[in-house]
């Protein structure tokens, strides 16, 4: 089984709703409350999610988050390597050293490339517009 982190699993489940939100404003408790999910944790997605430019931030009174781009612009490939980095499906899959026993004779590991390569096309084939369910809003520049 394949599975994303429990953070990139929230950060879908945060972006999802903000692409839902009638007020395109957003707080970290509005989002909570929405969705279920702890404060703390949406506030920390909230802002790793604005880092990497999925969610634009405004401060003041008016403030507040908002998608950067229209949700039909954000695939789920970019909500999921926002917090996880790139995506693998085995830790030799990068360059990174791996403590697989097998690494020096592993007659997959040359393979793998083109299954991580299909796993992001398909999450990139998925939009944020299309997990709403809703017409996608347009954001002016704040």
């Amino acid at each position: 089984m394949i599975r994303l982190t429990n953070l990139a699993d929230y950060a879908v489940v945060v972006m999802t709703a903000a692409a839902k939100a009638r007020d395109p404003r957003l707080s970290a408790g509005s989002v909570a409350a929405a969705t279920g999910l702890p404060a703390p944790t949406v506030a920390k997605l909230m802002g790793s999610l604005a880092k990497a430019g999925l969610l634009a931030s405004s401060r003041g009174v008016a403030g507040g988050f908002r998608l950067a781009r229209d949700a039909r612009e954000i695939t789920l490939v970019d909500v999921v390597e926002a917090i996880d980095g790139p995506i693998a499906l085995t830790a030799c899959a990068h360059e990174v050293p791996s403590d697989c026993a097998i690494i020096g004779a592993c007659a997959v590991k040359p393979h793998l490339g083109i299954v991580s390569r299909t796993v992001r096309e398909a999450l990139r084939s998925v939009t944020l517009a299309q997990l709403a369910g809703a017409p996608a809003v347009q954001f002016e520049e704040a």
